[in-house]
């Protein structure tokens, strides 16, 4: 059984937490380093959890055997400081303009199989799905996170080996979309054999997204319709 696997990103694309998560980062940061990192450049869009760690802690001055040494103390520390900061993620952050309706649209449909493909860890992709009631339509399990590989480039391979693990959906990887906010989503895309579609939510416009190649591009997902018809095709 095949049908149509439809891989979400998080943040840009599915929510924003308005600064929440970043403020995570930099506490837990400085909770492994024991000290301050300061104001920082690093730019989180379109990057995994692990790769936006090892840039922190360069940043902070930090050999580059000693940043990898120290990601997965840095990993673990978020997870725990997202987790104390649910309901502030809640009362902050926000669901983007139509998400909700496609979600809803595409989870009636017996044919397609909708998850996520993103940069955060499981564990924090959860969090911020579950702070927003999103996960009702999203089957997390046969996802793909950056704590599977800390190139995004190598997900797509990741999801479509645990939806058919898992729920004995073999789908071709023509049959797959990501969905996403930035030229990386099409990168992981097109490294993946899937299809993309980006939309202009999070920190690139319509006119950068626009030449990048991709199959589709909206400036945000409020034409619901359009969006669930494109994705079923």
């Amino acid at each position: 059984m095949g049908g149509t696997f439809v891989l979400w990103d998080v943040d840009g694309t599915l929510l924003r937490t308005n600064g929440v998560a970043q403020r995570a980062f930099d506490l837990a940061a400085e909770h492994v380093l024991g000290r301050p990192v300061g104001p920082h450049e690093v730019r989180m869009s379109g990057k995994t959890d692990p790769l936006i760690a090892l840039e922190i802690l360069a940043f902070a001055g930090l050999g580059d055997e000693q940043a990898r040494r120290l990601v997965p103390d840095v990993l673990d520390r978020l997870e725990a400081e997202l987790a104390g900061a649910k309901d502030l993620v809640r009362r902050q952050g926000r669901v983007l303009p139509g998400v909700a309706e496609v979600l809803a649209d595409l989870h009636g449909d017996p044919d397609v199989v909708q998850s996520v493909l993103t940069g955060n860890t499981a564990a924090n992709a959860v969090l911020k799905l579950q702070a927003f009631e999103l996960d009702r339509w999203i089957d997390v399990e046969v996802g793909a996170f950056g704590s599977d590989r800390h190139d995004r480039e190598e997900l797509v391979p990741v999801a479509l080996e645990r939806v058919a693990r898992l729920r004995g959906r073999t789908i071709d990887p023509g049959d797959a979309w990501v969905v996403g906010d930035t030229p990386r989503d099409l990168a992981c895309a097109r490294a993946g054999g899937a299809r993309c579609a980006l939309v202009a939510t999070g920190q690139f416009g319509v006119d950068e997204l626009a030449g990048l190649g991709a199959d589709a591009v909206f400036p945000d997902l409020t034409d619901a319709g359009a969006v669930a018809r494109l994705l079923r095709s």
